[in-house]
């Protein structure tokens, strides 16, 4: 297993880690499989979405915030509600193919990890699957 450290800079951020990943795979010439990627934190998520236009990860923060505002009717006594709700929303873990030690991913495509209580540090675990060469 490897870990990737991530610093997140404020409170709700979208950060592209597609490059890190693509990292891992590239430096440990991992040819064919997959990859799996795992958030363990309640308040940040994964997901993948674009990564060629920065508006994209701005408008999915927003409409975020709107449906799952910051202050609300909640219970959870920390003040940060709104993150684990979010959080539950992206999910925690990813599985991406790997071909030719290159990520499967759509021409528009990036891996974000979604923070919703930051900034802090954060971690990503990413474990690697080959494929079988068994016919």
């Amino acid at each position: 297993m490897h870990e990737l450290s991530v610093q997140t800079p404020q409170r709700e951020f979208m950060v592209d880690i597609t490059a890190q990943v693509q990292d891992f795979v590239r430096n440990r010439e991992l040819r064919n499989g997959m990859v799996i990627l795992f958030c363990p934190h309640t308040t940040a998520g994964l997901t993948i979405n674009e990564n060629a236009d920065p508006t994209v990860t701005r408008d999915i923060l927003t409409t975020l915030r709107r449906l799952i505002p910051h202050q609300g009717d909640y219970q959870h006594a920390e003040g940060n509600s709104d993150a684990h709700v979010k959080a539950g929303l992206m999910g925690s873990d990813l599985r991406i193919l790997v071909e030719e030690g290159r990520l499967m991913l759509g021409m528009w495509q990036g891996i974000f990890l979604t923070e919703f209580d930051g900034p802090r540090s954060r971690k990503v675990w990413i474990q690697w699957f080959a494929s079988s060469t068994a016919a």
